[in-house]
């Protein structure tokens, strides 16, 4: 199943965990989420936000300009 996607492109720190933060109270846990970033430090601050509050980092990449921090919802 494909993740879904949020667009977090030229939004600078703290803005990307706050946008990721707010989409994933929408979603049920098991649902993925994929955020694509322009802000490198995204590829930290996400995934440390992550391991805080529950939620599985799957994968980080590099696409071009583009920074992809995809996670899976948990429970918390």
């Amino acid at each position: 199943m494909s993740p879904e996607i949020l667009d977090a492109r030229r939004l600078l720190c703290p803005l990307p965990v706050i946008r990721v933060q707010d989409r994933v109270q929408q979603l049920k846990p098991g649902t993925r989420l994929a955020a694509v970033c322009t802000d490198p430090g995204a590829m930290q601050d996400i995934p440390a936000w992550c391991r805080v509050n529950g939620h599985k980092v799957i994968e980080t990449r590099r696409e071009g300009e583009d920074y992809v921090i995809e996670l899976e919802v948990g429970h918390g």
